[in-house]
């Protein structure tokens, strides 16, 4: 007989809604809002536990199964969603739209109407908490075209309102995004799924999402544009490709999805050219650590060590620069012009200015919070006081004899809405709570009615004993008392013998009315004291509902002007970059470098600005200055190669890398570490320094070496800066050798580039005979008593060795393995490189004499054969002899010996 298996409990509305809710968001974990706090259920809940560190409840039974719980307290949400981001992970929050007593009106069965608010993920976060001050946080967007297969990138700042789009090429889309530096990207299905950029996307580290093509449809992109300006043309926004536009429309398309309702004031889409800015490529900008080393660290990175600035915005401004330095002659001489301004002129001006900027609050990102409604009181002031800064800075400005740059910053900052700043500046109080809802933010004195109810709220008491008092002296009963009951509310107490004042007269009769009668007393109210108890119930929520108007009008004044207060923000950023690059080249002796539309790239006594550094703080050795020449020569327009050699430890990958980051500084608008500069505008820079492997797509270090290398010969120009060290070292001798000769000539005669090239192969030196444009230099170094000292000195010639066993010796390997190298290297560099190395391997293995503690190995005696050739005299002998004499060697080789 079988039995019946009772069917599974149906959800509880609640949790029916849940389920509803997370199924349209399944890439998110779901922040479902429970009075104070947001709860996890299920899989999310058991993911947020182990991410958040939080204890995993359960809540009833769904299909029969517990329910796994976890929450979060609604006021800290932020600490949680900075974890939750931090881990890439991507968060719904889902919010309570009515008030729990509102749905108890509908029935015992109605839940409390939800719905997700935002989609909170690395790219679109706007919390204070959430964002590094320093740091831009923005997401982009990869457009394609569906017949060329054109590209395009769109990157929108949603915390800043920055909104920038740029044309791109699928052999330089991994070094385009990489100079966005974006926190995650969105694209076209398609796109992601295409075998020809899908590596891009997996190299990349970064949270990509992949969205319908319908969002990147650049036949109805102008229509989602206009329709988010509410513009009626774009023609006012400058003229886009098809590729550009799919690209603009998938980033706000983007920006809707995760904003639902709310709409953050962007700045109008800005085209940026391609060739405007110089192309570095991935493994250069890796190498070279401009904003973070090896490690990920922003220690040690040449960001690191040149950021003097003192604002977010700033800080920004620089990051930004340094990612994508300018191409333009004129325009990286603005730059230095402002730089100069601050360096050569009033010391004081300097200073005054950089004590306002250290004052002055992030106003692009205060703004965005107040755009999307998650703005605060504190938000209404950083925007205040940011105006206020703002118009000290112009006023400080508005008698100085300004460049270009700095002039239009201060044109910007006298376009900044002083009313709104006035308004903010009357309305809000001096200290401020962060949350809106807490209320207190207003001024006294600027809203009469609010006054009133603060006073009512804060003072009831005062007011009450006000009141009794005005009674006592108008009925003359001493003994009367206003009171308060949960019952009857406020009321006038009097005796019963003393009640005749309240009742007997004409006028007290139309005045108090009885409310209730007890042994010894009798109990009145009056309209007044009614009105009073109404008002003082109400006057919390009457304040705050006030300061809730207040906060709305001060919020749409302040949109209203947000172009114009960006603006102002941009140019405290612009004056903070240049009076802190001002104050580093003080500092660290740095010059300003020419730069012009030549060729030249001559630098006298470069330092490296990171290395510099760091050796002063360990209190070591002063940083040896080099020069560096890679000028063309003559009437020649081709770049020089320097080919360098010398010992490892010697100096050479300093040396490479500091003049490549000089490149980036001097193009960055920066004063740079060097005597002086000059330097032709570099449209391209190429940095092969260092080893490394990449063995999730099956490359060995030698491959990754040959890849990098590949893409320097295909891309490099006539234009280009061009960082070489030790090409083919990863494989054989010969090998190693027959590739980097070749990379060198290919370099001198098709790529004609400013090269720098450090390698180990003396024999490369030779080259220097044959190509007219290279040149040797080398490391210097200086023996002592056997050892070798590093002089860290670049001098024209060539090294003949390497000096690898003294490096050997200097890092602590073993004195025997350092002895046995050295006897070695004697026998090698005796027979000459190309001998027979085999008999050294005789002796293998090579610490016998140390470990074994026994006799070196007899000599071995010479075979027959080896005696018979040694016999032979080639140059006397004539054809017929050395015919004979080859049968009889041959008849050796089948004998015994």
């Amino acid at each position: 007989m079988l039995t019946k298996t009772a069917p599974a409990a149906a959800p509880t509305p609640m949790m029916a809604q849940y389920l509803e809710i997370k199924e349209a968001n399944p890439d998110s974990l779901l922040f479902y809002r429970m009075g104070d706090f947001y709860e996890l259920f299920f899989e999310d809940a058991e993911i947020a536990s182990r991410a958040l560190g939080i204890t995993l409840t359960k809540r009833g039974k769904h299909l029969d199964q517990d329910i796994p719980m976890c929450g979060v307290p609604v006021h800290s949400a932020d600490d949680y969603l900075q974890k939750l981001i931090g881990q890439g992970f991507r968060v719904a929050v889902c919010e309570q739209l009515e008030d729990p007593a509102e749905a108890k009106k509908r029935g015992s069965k109605s839940v409390v109407r939800r719905a997700v608010t935002r989609l909170v993920t690395p790219g679109t976060i706007t919390e204070e908490k959430l964002l590094d001050p320093g740091e831009s946080s923005a997401f982009l967007a990869i457009g394609r075209t569906k017949a060329g297969g054109e590209l395009a990138l769109a990157w929108i700042d949603i915390s800043t309102g920055q909104f920038r789009i740029a044309a791109t090429a699928p052999e330089r889309l991994l070094s385009d995004i990489l100079r966005v530096g974006p926190r995650e990207i969105t694209v076209a299905e398609a796109v992601f799924e295409d075998p020809e950029l899908r590596p891009v996307f997996d190299q990349l580290g970064l949270a990509v999402t992949p969205l319908p093509a319908s969002f990147f449809d650049s036949a109805t992109a102008e229509e989602r544009l206009t329709r988010f300006y509410g513009v009626s043309t774009l023609d006012g926004f400058g003229n886009f490709s098809r590729a550009e536009l799919s690209a603009a429309a998938g980033a706000i398309a983007y920006v809707e999805r995760t904003q639902i309702s709310e709409r953050p004031v962007l700045e109008r889409p800005e085209r940026e050219d391609s060739g405007a800015t110089l192309f570095i490529d991935p493994a250069t900008r890796a190498n070279l650590e401009i904003e973070r080393t090896l490690s990920g660290s922003r220690q040690g990175s040449l960001l690191k060590a040149v950021d003097r600035t003192v604002t977010g915005g700033g800080a920004r401004l620089l990051a930004e620069r340094l990612r994508s330095p300018l191409t333009d002659c004129d325009a990286i001489n603005e730059r230095l012009d402002s730089v100069t301004f601050f360096m050569a002129g009033d010391e004081r001006l300097a200073s005054d200015l950089r004590d306002i900027l250290k004052s002055s609050p992030d106003m692009p990102r205060a703004l965005s919070r107040l755009s999307l409604n998650r703005g605060g009181p504190r938000d209404l002031v950083a925007i205040r006081d940011g105006l206020k800064a703002a118009e000290a800075v112009r006023r400080l400005l508005e008698a100085a004899d300004l460049p270009a740059e700095l002039s239009r910053a201060a044109a910007s900052l006298s376009a900044a809405p002083g009313d709104v700043a006035n308004r903010l500046d009357a309305a809000l109080a001096d200290e401020v709570p962060l949350m809106k809802r807490d209320g207190g933010f207003v001024r006294a004195g600027h809203h009469g009615e609010l006054d009133e109810m603060r006073a009512l709220r804060d003072e009831s008491r005062q007011i009450i004993a006000r009141m009794q008092t005005e009674l006592i002296e108008e009925t003359g009963v001493k003994s009367l008392k206003i009171k308060y009951n949960n019952v009857l509310g406020y009321f006038i107490e009097v005796t019963q013998q003393n009640s005749g004042a309240l009742t007997d007269t004409d006028e007290a009769k139309g005045r108090f009315i009885h409310r209730q009668t007890l042994a010894n007393a009798m109990r009145f109210t009056t309209t007044e004291l009614a009105d009073l108890e109404s008002r003082i119930a109400n006057a919390a929520d009457r304040a705050l509902a006030i300061e809730l108007e207040i906060f709305d009008r001060l919020q749409a004044a302040v949109i209203g002007s947000a172009e114009a207060i960006r603006g102002a923000a941009q140019a405290l950023a612009v004056i903070d970059v240049s009076i802190g690059l001002a104050r580093l080249a003080e500092s660290e002796g740095y010059c300003r470098p020419k730069v012009d539309g030549s060729r030249s790239f001559e630098i006298v006594a470069g330092r490296h600005p990171v290395v510099e550094q760091a050796l002063r703080r360990q209190a070591a050795h002063p940083f040896v200055a080099n020069d560096c020449d890679l000028s063309p020569e003559g009437d020649s327009e081709q770049g020089a190669i320097w080919l360098l050699t010398g010992p490892n430890m010697g100096g050479k990958s300093t040396f490479l890398r500091q003049n490549a980051l000089i490149a980036i500084l001097a193009q960055t608008g920066s004063f740079v570490p060097a005597g002086s500069a000059h330097i032709g505008v570099v449209d391209r820079l190429f940095s092969r320094v260092g080893a490394s492997d990449d063995l999730a797509r099956g490359r060995s270090t030698f491959m990754v070496e040959m890849v990098e290398t590949a893409a320097i010969l295909n891309q490099a120009s006539d234009r280009s800066l061009v960082i070489l060290d030790e090409i083919g070292r990863g494989t054989s001798t010969f090998d190693g050798l027959s590739i980097a000769w070749a990379t060198v000539e290919y370099l001198h005669e098709k790529n004609r580039c400013r090269t720098l090239f450090a390698t180990h192969f003396h024999e490369l030196t030779a080259l220097a005979e044959t190509l007219a444009n290279l040149h040797n230099v080398t490391m210097r170094v200086k023996e002592w008593e056997g050892d070798v000292i590093f002089l860290h000195e670049v001098a024209r010639g060539a090294a003949d060795r390497s000096y690898g066993v003294q490096v050997a010796k200097l890092a602590g390997l073993p004195e025997s393995v350092v002895t046995r190298a050295r006897d070695v290297l004697d026998q090698l560099e005796a027979q000459g490189r190309e001998s027979k190395a085999s008999k050294l391997v005789d002796d293998l293995p090579l610490f016998s004499a140390e470990v074994a503690k026994r006799e070196p190995a007899a000599a071995a005696k010479p075979s027959r054969i080896e005696e018979a050739v040694a016999e032979l005299t080639p140059d006397e002998m004539t054809p017929r002899e050395a015919l004979d004499a080859l049968y009889r060697l041959k008849g050796l080789i089948t004998k015994p010996q």
